[in-house]
């Protein structure tokens, strides 16, 4: 006797839950991470913009809408534009020094060489140095009676020599060991970077370049550079944010003075904020900073094809 063959059971369909589930499951994967984003990154600018329209500082703490004022006291503020001023003369020199010297010594490290790992490691060192230790050990470096710079120039021109790095009425003087410093410190993370750019140039080009006996400055121009001139502007943007809100170096070195001769915009601030207690001035300008600097790295990243 034959066994009666069982009709397979249709299939089920679907409950709207799980097919919203299946049809969104890479968003619902993505969305507790973005949400947490969100509430720390946007909160605090939101609410920095409803501060900026009331007035609370140390002798007033009036939360009722206050128009403009603030942001009229902002752009009013001489003090406000010098910090903006010396904000931007140390972004544009210490970052084309930074570009420079960091494809310098990728070039120079593109080679295999004994030692080459360890003079790598010795030289990324800087960078793994907390800011604020850094402008403090050059702070000492730069002291005027027994600090080592100085002492070094003694025993060169073999005389006298206690020149005031850090309270001296000449801007250039004092430029030169802030921007010293942060040179020094921050040069290593463009290397790293534009080393890593340089090696996955394709090797096939350069070749080619060679036989046809073109100059290493028409290879870099025609070749090397257009090659990394994604990985060179995404490593300027980083670096140019971290210059806008140089904070720590300045402030062990300077404390922005001489008066506030080296005063940045993130110094303005904390003096607005935290001595002074004007939590709405400060308000505003922590939004004014926010928007500009978000509209520039909008640009920047449109320019090199990240966004579309």
């Amino acid at each position: 006797m034959s066994a009666v063959a069982e009709a397979p059971t249709p299939p089920q369909p679907a409950s709207p839950i799980a097919g919203f589930v299946d049809r969104n499951f890479r968003w619902l994967l993505v969305w507790p991470s973005i949400l947490v984003l969100l509430l720390i990154g946007l909160f605090p600018v939101i609410y920095s913009l409803f501060v900026s329209f009331q007035k609370i500082n140390r002798r007033v703490s009036d939360t009722s809408f206050q128009g403009f004022y603030n942001y009229e006291r902002l752009v009013t503020d001489e003090r406000f534009w010098d910090s903006v001023i010396n904000t931007g003369i140390m972004t544009g020199i210490a970052l084309p020094l930074e570009l420079v010297l960091g494809l310098l010594l990728a070039r120079l490290f593109l080679e295999s060489f004994p030692g080459r790992q360890i003079l790598i490691a010795l030289i990324v060192t800087p960078s793994v140095i907390a800011p604020f230790v850094a402008g403090a050990m050059w702070r000492l470096m730069f002291e005027n009676i027994f600090g080592p710079i100085n002492e070094i120039i003694r025993w060169i021109v073999g005389g006298t020599f206690d020149l005031l790095w850090l309270i001296n009425d000449n801007p250039l003087i004092v430029y030169s060991a802030i921007l010293t410093t942060e040179v020094w410190q921050w040069t290593p993370f463009m290397f790293l970077i534009l080393l890593a750019a340089w090696s996955n140039v394709d090797k096939s080009q350069l070749e080619a370049a060679e036989i046809d006996g073109a100059s290493g400055w028409r290879v870099f121009r025609r070749i090397i550079f257009p090659a990394i001139r994604p990985v060179v502007f995404v490593a300027l943007t980083i670096r140019g944010l971290d210059l806008v809100r140089l904070f720590d170096i300045v402030y062990a070195l300077t404390r922005g003075g001489p008066g506030n001769m080296t005063e940045t915009i993130s110094i303005y601030a904390y003096i607005k904020g935290f001595e002074r207690f004007d939590i709405s001035m400060t308000a505003a300008f922590a939004f004014v900073v926010i928007v500009s600097l978000s509209i520039l790295v909008m640009v920047v990243l449109r320019r090199v094809g990240v966004t579309q």
